[in-house]
């Protein structure tokens, strides 16, 4: 049985992270980056701030010991450095990733009985 919800958290923390930081490290090494990130960079890092966010907050509303959230934000950091460091223009894709994951966990969220 999949927890789809971690899974989810773990994609919108992962891909938001990346999102947001890409345009810093692709100046810096000369990655090649999309025209948003070129003419409004705000936009892609508030999209990765706002993704990040979300998956951060259902973490630790799912609780950090019990509930998994520890994990939720290690493995979102890995996935993030892995798609920003390895992948590289990994992130012109978490531009539709990122929002993607980040309203399917919100609604799947939204729906899961309060216990």
């Amino acid at each position: 049985m999949f927890d789809n919800l971690f899974l989810l958290a773990v994609a919108a923390l992962g891909w938001g992270l990346s999102l947001a930081t890409y345009s810093y490290f692709a100046r810096r090494h000369g990655w090649p980056m999309g025209a948003l990130q070129i003419d409004f960079p705000a936009i892609p890092v508030l999209f990765g701030l706002a993704s990040a966010a979300i998956a951060i907050w259902f973490a630790t509303t799912r609780g950090l010991d019990d509930g998994g959230g520890w994990v939720i934000v290690l493995f979102g950091v890995l996935l993030a450095v892995f798609w920003t460091g390895f992948l590289r223009v990994g992130s012109q894709i978490s531009l539709f990733l990122a929002p993607i994951a980040t309203v399917l966990l919100v609604s799947g969220w939204l729906s899961a009985p309060l216990t």
